[in-house]
């Protein structure tokens, strides 16, 4: 049965004004499962109104009890519906279902863990002088604009609009057009929660950019928080200078692998192309670069080959697969431009290609290792945002965070070694928003992710994301106080 989407605004489903509807497509075979309300700039000025109001007309932003049972409520209602959900996760997105199965899982434990710091948002009074006070508030910042990507499309989802639920924001969403189906499905039991206003929380399905530009403009939108590729970060950094708006932007990463002489390659290896390859390595915390030492370079090569060419390509709901398709065609052939042009900077080691049979039709492309050593390479310096790994070495510990320090981004990093102390020293060398030591693509509600440099501004996840949607307001009193007096028939 063909799945359909609508917009939820103002506590209502609601179809675009001009009829206007758009397919989804399953990446594994080509073909369309269903359609979604295909909404601009109407839609999004209608679901602005409506957060506007609920945040300035309603009781909301005054009810932390309430805010956290909606959120509990909501994490419970989609506990009784993982396994429908992570199926129509797979089928629109084409990541491998036990993933799937993971990330709503996930998605849940966020909404938990934000219920909790719901009631937790406290203030302090100081006595500056005698009877004068200053009170610190901590209040909610008004409506925030949430765009979310298709990759992770339930926890990039819940980890922007948990903190800011929890914090009494009110929330306009913008859908990614590659998940509307299943993000429409993830929200539709939070819609269905009786204690949850008409117009706290409103999300939009469509096409094009004009819903996510009317956000952005527009006044009655006091946060955007976007979760995207640096090019459209900088656009929205730009477009907000107007209105002030504060900004939560995770972009682009550039992860490097950071491997010490003192490590077993062989059973390193395939746990760094599992990094490279995960959700088809379109993860912007997947891993896009190995710098080995140079001594154990020829092993690396080895190793690495191996691992990359012994995955198991194929449909996400088939759990003998161990990496799934792209997104979409466009995404495959992009690239397998990179992996041809690579051989212009240095070697292609393994060449992915598209394989034919049965997996012909879809959006699948086989993973690639390639060698280029050039800091300037293209390779070196774009994100992948596909399943390839780029080889490098390094000499010394200096090299290596040279190395590893020179891209833009500063998303996600790991080392590898079995010295606890140059772990340490090499992950505070490393200049990026999570380093793992020995380990890669750890991530939970319980801490704070963002990004250094053109990796973004601000942090999601953890106690701190809960920051991203408060105002601190300061508001000071003078009272004066009480002068003593003597009780009667007592002496001083």
């Amino acid at each position: 049965m063909e799945e359909t989407a609508r917009h939820w605004i103002d506590g209502a489903w609601t179809p675009s004004r001009d009829g206007a509807e758009a397919q989804s497509m399953d990446p594994a075979t080509g073909r369309a499962i269903g359609r979604f309300a295909d909404g601009g700039d109407a839609e999004a000025g209608a679901a602005i109104d409506s957060a506007w109001q609920a945040f300035f007309h309603g009781e909301w932003a005054a009810s932390p009890r309430r805010r956290a049972q909606v959120l509990l409520d909501y994490a419970d209602a989609l506990t009784q519906r993982r396994e429908p959900l992570a199926e129509l996760l797979t089928r629109e997105t084409g990541r491998l279902l036990r993933a799937s199965r993971g990330e709503i899982n996930g998605a849940i434990s966020e909404l938990r863990f934000y219920a909790g710091l719901a009631r937790t948002v406290f203030g302090r009074v100081t006595e500056v002088e005698p009877g004068e006070f200053s009170l610190l508030t901590r209040e909610p910042a008004g409506v925030a604009g949430i765009i979310v990507p298709w990759n992770a499309p339930a926890i990039l989802l819940v980890r922007s609009l948990a903190p800011a639920m929890a914090a009494g924001c009110t929330s306009v969403i913008k859908l990614a057009p590659q998940s509307s189906l299943f993000q429409t499905a993830f929200l539709a039991p939070l819609y269905e929660q009786t204690d949850l206003p008409a117009g706290v929380v409103n999300s939009l399905c469509g096409t094009g950019s004009a819903a996510g530009e009317r956000m952005v403009a527009s006044p009655r939108v006091h946060v955007i928080s976007f979760t995207g590729s640096s090019a459209v970060g900088k656009r929205i950094m730009a477009a907000s200078a107007d209105t002030m708006k504060r900004l939560n932007l995770e972009l682009g990463g550039k992860a490097p692998c950071v491997v010490f002489d003192d490590v077993d390659v062989d059973a390193v290896a395939p746990r760094l192309a599992a990094a490279a390859t995960i959700l088809s390595g379109q993860q912007c915390t997947a891993a896009d670069r190995v710098l080995v030492h140079e001594s154990r370079a020829a092993q690396m090569r080895e190793a690495l080959a191996e691992a990359m060419t012994s995955l198991v390509v194929g449909p996400g709901m088939d759990e003998a697969s161990q990496m799934g398709p792209l997104i979409d065609h466009a995404s495959r052939d992009r690239v397998a431009g990179v992996v041809e042009a690579a051989g212009r900077y240095g070697e292609v080691i393994v060449r992915g290609g598209i394989p034919d049979g049965p997996l012909a039709d879809g959006a699948f492309l086989t993973p690639s290792l390639i060698a280029v050593s050039d800091l300037d390479a293209p390779m070196v310096q774009e994100e992948f945002f596909g399943p390839v790994l780029n080889l490098e070495t390094f000499s010394n510990e200096s090299e290596a965070v040279a190395r590893a320090n020179a891209t833009p981004f500063g998303l996600a990093a790991s080392v590898w070694t079995a010295d606890a102390a140059r772990g340490r020293r090499v992950a505070r060398g490393i200049r990026s928003g999570t380093v793992w030591i020995n380990d890669h693509n750890k991530l939970f509600a319980e801490a704070e992710t963002g990004g250094f440099g053109e990796s973004g501004v601000g942090r999601l996840h953890g106690a701190e994301a809960m920051a991203e949607f408060l105002e601190t307001k300061h508001i000071h009193e003078t009272v004066g106080h009480v002068e003593p007096a003597p009780l009667p028939g007592r002496e001083r």
